[in-house]
């Protein structure tokens, strides 16, 4: 599948994909506007409350104080930011691809791409304990596999 700019227009991007073998072709809307936060808000939301649902799961497993409500609500921002990002990343996930392929690789590769390295160089310096290092990165890929999960489950709505 070939894609090429068509247009670039107040801060939107078109981008036609065109399918060649298929002889067919689409046209697909980007740009500054995170509209489809507010037109996926539902699922968003669940994905964020079962990824925190989970954390706290882990949290009384391994008997560790709960935190205190201002870092609970900087946990549940961050996963509600987390979730709405990967919404968007799923959103642009290639249409020839199997959906749940994509929705279990699109975190993955985020996973590795911007969680794996901010944490391994959080460990490197001293920041926290290599134990607390891996802990930390599965939990957020743990998080991220089932926000996924959430999302593909009860379906994202494209902007538009």
């Amino acid at each position: 599948m070939k894609c090429e700019m068509a247009r670039h227009l107040g801060g939107l991007c078109a981008l036609k994909r065109h399918d060649h073998a298929a002889g067919t072709s689409i046209r697909v809307q980007t740009g500054a506007r995170l509209i489809y936060i507010f037109e996926n808000l539902l699922a968003i939301l669940v994905a964020t409350g079962a990824a925190l649902a989970l954390g706290l799961l882990g949290v009384r497993l391994s008997r560790a104080l709960l935190p205190d409500p201002t870092a609970l609500a900087i946990v549940a921002f961050a996963e509600f930011w987390l979730a709405s990002i990967l919404a968007g990343a799923l959103i642009l996930a290639p249409p020839e691809a199997p959906q749940w392929i994509m929705a279990m690789a699109t975190p993955f590769i985020i996973w590795i791409g911007f969680i794996v390295p901010v944490v391994a160089v959080m460990g490197a310096v001293g920041e926290i304990s290599r134990r607390s290092s891996v802990l930390t990165a599965l939990h957020w890929l743990v998080a991220m596999l089932t926000m996924a999960a959430v999302l593909q489950y009860i379906g994202l709505v494209p902007p538009g």
